[in-house]
């Protein structure tokens, strides 16, 4: 029987990994670290130089008048949700069923901030103009996750979106945006971030996904926003004394991967042309609208651990750290797509995926 760490430990082993930008080790701070200032002084509780200026560099970037920094995305989006919902008096948010905050946050904004939400369109699709349109209940909030990770990364055309943000305004609905993956989705839409952020009242982003930095969420919005997320985010105990490590990594690697998007997003097309010439093997979405995918295997979980052990062995190339199953007969894994795909030589892929095609028939 196969360890069931297996899998784990022999991507960890391998020469290159299609997926990331490298491991997630101390090394990384340290190159955050190598050359900023040893005297300069570090932010105190929220406040200071070095906070500041970074949340004002992202507040230009996005196009909105202010930006908070928080210690993570969760604390930040149901801070901004219970905002709109005692803004506008009703303790309903609406957004999709498969939305972090629905699986993946122990029902928090439930638990604390007892507002209930209502769930638009089907969970294998995106939502659409009709989803919010057709809504039975009264919100005060609509969430839209951009893209939508648990269905593959999937989006909505830009169309949509500029008709669910007219709706909603015309209607007295904010509109939050769910921006983890923000940077990555650019290149696809072909919009600058100011110009997807306008279509929000309220934006989160993540520092530690494509941008690569250690930890950490920014909240963006109008001034008036923000400054009462700042009251809520003590109210979490999320003003830490001091934000300067995440700070100072956050900031270097904005500078270092956020021009790289386009890049990232052409190789995951690329990618996943190379998986769905395998048999028993296919993308979603079968093209990529980010660089970021889901890799679905019409095989069972302990038939396609083997597979892969053996295409580690040979090529020395890691797919996947890890499979999901999602039937008895079929599992799938995320590719999300940064620094370390272009180091693969091209012959050393093509034989990746020429042994993948053969061992899986």
């Amino acid at each position: 029987m196969t360890n069931k760490n297996a899998l784990f430990d022999a991507f960890k082993q391998t020469k290159y990994q299609v997926a990331g930008h490298g491991p997630r080790n101390i090394q990384v701070l340290k190159d955050a670290l190598e050359n900023v200032d040893g005297e300069q002084e570090s932010d105190m509780y929220g406040n200071g130089k070095i906070i500041e200026d970074f949340q004002d560099k992202i507040a230009n970037y996005l196009g909105k008048e202010s930006t908070v920094f928080f210690p993570s995305g969760t604390m930040a989006q149901q801070i901004a949700l219970r905002i709109w919902c005692d803004d506008k008096g009703i303790k309903k948010v609406a957004y999709h069923p498969l939305c972090h905050m629905e699986i993946h946050e122990q029902d928090g904004l439930k638990k604390l901030h007892h507002i209930e939400p209502v769930l638009l369109a089907d969970k294998d699709s995106v939502i659409r103009l009709e989803d919010v349109v057709n809504m039975e209940s009264d919100v005060a909030c609509i969430l839209l996750e951009l893209p939508q990770r648990e269905i593959g990364g999937q989006l909505p055309d830009y169309q949509t979106l500029e008709r669910i943000s007219a709706y909603c305004r015309n209607n007295g609905i904010k509109i939050h945006l769910d921006g983890a993956r923000l940077f990555e989705i650019l290149p696809y839409y072909q919009k600058s971030a100011a110009e997807v952020c306008e279509l929000f009242d309220s934006v989160y982003i993540s520092i530690y996904k494509g941008i690569g930095g250690i930890a950490g969420a920014i909240l963006a919005g109008e001034k008036d926003f923000t400054e009462k997320s700042k009251v809520w985010k003590r109210r979490h105990g999320g003003d830490l004394i001091s934000f300067y490590p995440y700070i100072v990594s956050a900031d270097y690697y904005f500078d270092q991967h956020a021009d790289k998007m386009n890049q990232y997003y052409e190789e995951a097309k690329e990618l996943a042309a190379f998986f769905n010439e395998c048999g028993s093997v296919s993308t979603k979405p079968n093209i990529p609208v980010s660089n970021m995918f889901h890799v679905h295997f019409d095989m069972a979980k302990e038939d396609v651990v083997p597979v892969l052990l053996s295409v580690y062995k040979e090529t020395g190339v890691g797919l996947a750290g890890n499979l999901q199953e999602t039937s008895d007969k079929k599992c799938y894994f995320e590719i999300s797509i940064g620094n370390k795909y272009s180091t693969i030589p091209k012959e050393t892929l093509r034989k990746v995926f020429q042994m993948l095609d053969e061992k899986v028939k």
